[in-house]
């Protein structure tokens, strides 16, 4: 992306990898109401047909993002490159060390990192995406607890991998959003009957007093991706989380 083309996605062909629901949906929104051509994939087809007609995404592509050979076999059969990427697929695992399932801890340890090499080596590398890479990770696991030691590990680990992969496929930029707690569907399915509870302790002690939610995340990644100034580095939002003493 040029200087001249800062600010702006008009015309600009965006990626959204994990584009069901959620950031993902929400940032493919926001790209498409700012003028891109929005991409978006995910791994079931109903909620994936469902996205994509809700913002008019001008492709779409069923697989798992944590599948190497499925995700390289995108890029590969791409018709053209593609200016941005954002990654929100893959999820969190929480779990105390007593009650681990240690194959599914091996796997979320594995997952997130190899997918956003995945991305920079068959995405920028290759020549398929030519602006930025973005990519989502979390605040929530910097304070030591029980249950978050393969969360706590990926909130440390990702930064560096960010910075590190700048460097390597430069021009093209890559940065983390690091969030709290996001009002999505996702955490909806990990809190389950707790997150009215957690809503509500959080707009009552967030210094912006409400939650965050996927449009707030969302809007932080167009800015990454129109910011042409803009690599290897890690973004909070989380409304002010880590700031307060729990």
């Amino acid at each position: 992306m040029t200087a001249a083309a800062a600010g702006s996605l008009a015309g600009q062909a965006v990626l959204v990898i994990g584009g069901s629901a959620g950031i993902g949906l929400e940032t493919a929104r926001q790209a498409a109401a700012a003028g891109a051509e929005v991409i978006v994939t995910g791994r079931r087809p109903g909620p994936l047909a469902e996205a994509a007609a809700a913002v008019g995404a001008v492709g779409t592509a069923t697989f798992d993002a944590g599948d190497d050979d499925a995700l390289a076999a995108f890029f590969m059969g791409l018709d053209a490159p593609v200016d941005h990427v954002l990654v929100t697929a893959g999820g969190p695992y929480y779990e105390s060390l007593k009650d681990m399932d240690f194959a599914r801890a091996r796997r979320a340890l594995a997952e997130h990192p190899m997918v956003m090499a995945g991305v920079a080596r068959d995405g920028a590398l290759a020549g398929k995406v030519t602006g930025s890479m973005t990519f989502m990770g979390g605040t929530g696991a910097r304070h030591p607890s029980i249950g978050i030691g393969m969360s706590s590990a990926m909130t440390a680990a990702l930064p560096a991998l960010t910075a590190s992969m700048a460097l390597e496929v430069a021009p093209v930029r890559v940065n983390l959003i690091a969030a709290g707690f996001v009002d999505t569907p996702l955490s909806a399915s990990l809190l389950g009957d707790q997150l009215d509870a957690r809503r509500e302790q959080l707009a009552s002690r967030l210094p912006i007093g409400r939650v965050v939610g996927p449009q707030d995340v969302a809007a932080l990644a167009v800015h990454l991706m129109v910011n042409s100034a803009l690599t290897g580095a890690t973004y909070d939002i989380d409304g002010g989380q880590s700031l307060l003493s729990w």
